[in-house]
């Protein structure tokens, strides 16, 4: 059953109250709440506090400290709007419909990430200064040909390719052509991961810092 609909002192105080949670990890005092709504009186808040609970926002017991729970978890991770073209206009909608939820990433046992040094991937969309997160791999024999891998490789230490097995060896192809492939001995190198996720951070734009 949906919440009923509040109104916006209501949503003000809720949204707020959301906001604390996730930053602090524990319910915000009467006090607190009314300092971030600029109110001298511990009634408007009360109230407001009332009316959450009474149409199913918040579960809250007046008198104990700290007792104000969320009935309903606010969706985490980054809003995914819609969909941006390259070429012709698409229409992106305010309403996100799905959400890109970073800490799935972190679930993983082992998840590493690593900063990316050179441009023998940029074929792959992978450039000097993107940092990549990596997943374990604990058996190479699971790895698809063509998957991008971080391998420890002797002379060369570690270096981001594509992983190709080919019986007793392995080749580690550059997405780049100015690059030569490198093929050793599989028991020569070290899976390390699998490319999991590209960050990349943009400094400004056109004429930007």
């Amino acid at each position: 059953m949906e919440p009923a609909p509040l109104t916006v002192a209501q949503q003000e105080l809720y949204d707020w109250i959301v906001e604390f949670l996730a930053h602090r990890g524990h319910a915000p005092s009467i006090r607190q709440m009314m300092d971030a709504m600029g109110l001298r009186s511990p009634a408007p808040i009360q109230s407001r506090l009332r009316y959450l609970q009474k149409k199913g926002w918040i579960r809250w017991q007046p008198g104990r400290a700290r007792t104000l729970q969320l009935t309903i978890a606010p969706p985490t991770g980054i809003p995914v709007l819609g969909t941006v073209s390259a070429g012709g206009l698409v229409e992106t909608f305010p309403d996100a419909e799905e959400r890109l939820d970073l800490q799935m990433l972190l679930k993983e046992q082992g998840v590493f990430a690593l900063t990316v040094c050179g441009d023998s991937m940029i074929g792959a969309h992978i450039t000097n200064g993107d940092v990549v997160v990596m997943t374990p791999v604990t058996d190479i024999r699971t790895l698809p040909n063509g998957a991008i891998v971080s391998a420890m490789v002797p002379g060369e230490g570690a270096t981001l390719k594509l992983f190709y097995g080919d019986g007793p060896t392995i080749r580690l192809e550059p997405a780049n052509p100015a690059y030569e492939a490198i093929v050793l001995p599989a028991e020569q190198v070290v899976i390390q991961g699998r490319l999991t996720a590209v960050w990349r951070q943009v400094h400004g734009g056109a004429g930007g810092p």
